[in-house]
């Protein structure tokens, strides 16, 4: 397949109309009426031409996406959801290979050029779904980026083994250490992320964790996050998933976690929650901190929410922060580009000349109208090549 190409009549951040020329995967050329013989042509129908979307935090082995309606039964805990998903894997059965690309795909067709997705490791299940997820990034490296995060679900400490797993894991193909709730979960915060921050230190690796617990408790264990992250000079190799407490403490300790955040160079994932207190968006951006979005779980055990659309990831993100200004809500389109592709260390990303050509066409008058009407995708382009058009994946 061609990787270069001529993209017709599209407006880059809804400004005026062009046309791109990519020449061997990278934008060459940015300017109207550009002629380029024997270049595949893509007709953009005046949409706006927007860098490839980021799905910073998602799930790809978990997802029932594809498969027949399935019932939700899951308690309202975090531990009784993790229980009765091991359950329901079991009933089931499905292929990680095969869900995880089942997303993918329905994933590249909304737009998505790159996509860190945690994938479970622990003693009961091994490495199978790192496996699976692993050949769906070799089958789909071409239309996609991914990063995969080795990701202790049931805990680390609490299941004896699954720390050698983690390490296994990292070893063969994973990029990234994770974590969950060290206080909740292993009831030892300290060495669960001793633990943790080492493997990512010896396998020389960045770390994402999950941190749900709320308020003091959270914020105890983003210090902790942040003692290591200095300690262990991973400045800009961390991210903090979820992050609920830092909408729950007062103002004066969330100026203190602020700064540790912007001190380490800590990133903010969050997905805009509809049932608990998360981070402030635009108090956070404001202080400098590296905010991104992802679609999390995805037709799962957990819920039958998500669609793998990051446009409408960012409405939500957007409602929940209870953004009506453009201004406001443009903020959240960044977030799901410019920001996922910071955490992810994406280089050359963009829409100008030099940058890869990881790009998505979307219909509407402005970037807030799109976000709004999240019409189909009209071009969605990976290195060059086109990848889904109409709304349709074309891997």
């Amino acid at each position: 397949m061609s990787n270069s190409l001529l993209l017709r009549n599209v407006r880059p951040l809804e400004g005026n109309c062009v046309d791109v020329l990519v020449t061997d995967g990278v934008v060459s050329r940015v300017g109207p009426a550009l002629e380029a013989p024997d270049v595949p042509v893509v007709e953009g129908h005046n949409g706006i031409l927007l860098p490839g979307l980021v799905d910073a935090h998602t799930h790809l082995d978990k997802t029932h996406w594809g498969q027949p309606w399935h019932r939700h039964s899951a308690g309202p805990t975090i531990q009784e959801r993790i229980a009765d998903e091991r359950r329901v894997r079991q009933r089931l059965g499905y292929s990680p290979a095969v869900q995880s690309a089942s997303q993918v795909r329905q994933s590249i067709a909304m737009g998505t050029t790159h996509i860190r997705t945690h994938v479970d490791i622990d003693t009961e299940i091994g490495l199978a779904n790192l496996e699976g997820v692993l050949a769906t990034r070799e089958r789909f490296q071409d239309a996609l980026t991914m990063q995969i995060v080795a990701f202790p679900q049931s805990g680390l400490l609490v299941r004896p083994g699954t720390q050698e797993l983690m390490t296994e894991a990292i070893r063969l193909g994973a990029d990234l250490v994770g974590g969950i709730d060290p206080s909740s979960m292993d009831r030892d915060p300290v060495r669960h992320l001793d633990s943790i921050f080492a493997i990512a230190d010896q396998q020389g690796t960045g770390v994402d964790i999950h941190l749900h617990e709320p308020g003091m408790l959270g914020a105890f264990a983003l210090e902790l996050i942040a003692e290591r992250t200095a300690a262990l000079g991973m400045r800009g190799r961390v991210t903090v998933s979820h992050a609920f407490c830092l909408g729950m403490v007062d103002d004066a300790y969330l100026d203190h976690l602020t700064g540790l955040l912007v001190d380490n160079r800590i990133a903010i994932m969050t997905h805009g929650p509809g049932h608990i207190e998360f981070p402030p968006v635009r108090c956070l951006h404001e202080a400098g901190v590296t905010l991104c979005c992802g679609s999390d779980g995805i037709r799962d055990s957990w819920g039958p929410y998500g669609n793998a659309d990051m446009l409408e990831r960012a409405m939500l993100l957007g409602f929940r922060s209870g953004f009506r200004c453009d201004e406001d809500l443009e903020l959240v389109l960044d977030i799901i580009t410019r920001g996922g592709a910071e955490v992810m260390e994406t280089e050359d990303y963009g829409i100008t000349p030099g940058c890869r050509a990881d790009l998505t066409v979307v219909a509407g008058e402005t970037r807030v109208e799109a976000i709004m009407s999240r019409t189909p995708r009209i071009a969605v382009i990976k290195g060059g090549r086109l990848v889904a058009a109409n709304g349709n994946c074309l891997i």
